[in-house]
């Protein structure tokens, strides 16, 4: 399975305007070769590098169908459910680190998994991740950078 974007390349920067300092939306994402037999999609953005525990969750969705090929800029595909991020409201939050704290790196990680969930729209991360557990078929990874210099 292949998860990547026509806004950034792999390990390049997320441009301005899909983070807090620009429009705040989300990227466009392409997804190719979903394996036979997945019955569904789950998607975690999640910034690893964030100095609080656990680093900061930018984007909680699942149940996207298995046959989605583009999540289009600014928006959910239809079906899916979105979860908490850490800020503790629902949909897509944008990178926003640290001004001056250096680069942060953004990941993008596709699930394809054996089953649906009936979760509830509190889900975050942690919940997802553990619903997750002994279903994932496949992962694809796409992993953005994005930095804020320091204010002066």
């Amino acid at each position: 399975m292949i998860l990547t974007s026509p806004s950034f390349n792999d390990g390049e920067a997320i441009p301005r305007k899909f983070t807090c300092e620009g429009g705040n939306i989300n990227p466009e994402l392409l997804i190719q070769n979903v394996p036979r037999g997945a019955k569904s999609l789950a998607l975690i953005m999640h910034d690893p590098d964030e100095p609080r525990e656990g680093g900061f969750t930018h984007w909680v969705a699942w149940n996207i169908s298995p046959e989605t090929g583009v999540i289009k800029q600014e928006s959910v595909p239809p079906g899916s459910r979105e979860g908490l991020h850490s800020k503790g409201g629902s949909g897509y939050v944008g990178p926003c680190p640290p001004p001056g704290h250096g680069a942060h790196c953004y990941e993008f990680r596709l699930y394809a998994v054996d089953a649906t969930f009936d979760l509830p729209e509190t889900t975050g991360r942690k919940e997802l991740e553990a619903a997750l557990e002994g279903h994932v078929m496949e992962r694809a990874l796409l992993t953005g950078i994005y930095e804020r210099p320091a204010e002066g």
